[in-house]
């Protein structure tokens, strides 16, 4: 089993909205939770280094790119039950926005693909609704930021 499931304290995940010409980048998940599902491009951090720096890892590695981080945009809680009630997964998850600075799009890591879409296209997707939001909160900031 999975250090990760059924935990005895939350880990902290990382999840980045990637801002490019193309729209936002999403990443179809490779293992649970929410294996097969799009989602945004993230993980775990790792001991030894800050929260930033877990964002800017795991875009190299489930996306080949690399990203520059342009801010916090919130901190979601991610805690999944069994069936019988049971704590499954618990996450704090700190998401940023972050824009391209260079590399090659393709899957890697835990990601079993990796693509471009618009704004529109997300918005009729089936997606976690705190994905939504946090991507409508990048939207946001993006456009304050240029």
């Amino acid at each position: 089993m999975s250090v990760r499931r059924y935990p005895d304290r939350p880990f902290v995940g990382v999840g980045v909205v990637v801002m490019g010409p193309e729209g936002i980048l999403l990443i179809q998940r490779g293992k649970p939770p929410r294996q097969g599902k799009w989602s945004l491009p993230g993980g775990a951090q790792e001991l030894g280094e800050t929260v930033v720096e877990a964002g800017i890892r795991e875009i190299e590695e489930e996306t080949g790119l690399t990203v520059t981080i342009d801010g916090l945009i919130d901190v979601v809680d991610s805690i999944r039950p069994d069936a019988e009630g049971q704590v499954e997964y618990h996450y704090t998850l700190v998401d940023f926005c972050a824009s391209v600075a260079g590399g090659t799009l393709h899957a890697g890591g835990d990601a079993m693909d990796a693509k471009w879409f618009s704004i529109d296209a997300i918005m009729e997707m089936e997606l976690w609704s705190e994905t939504k939001r946090i991507i409508n909160l990048a939207i946001e900031m993006h456009e304050a930021l240029n």
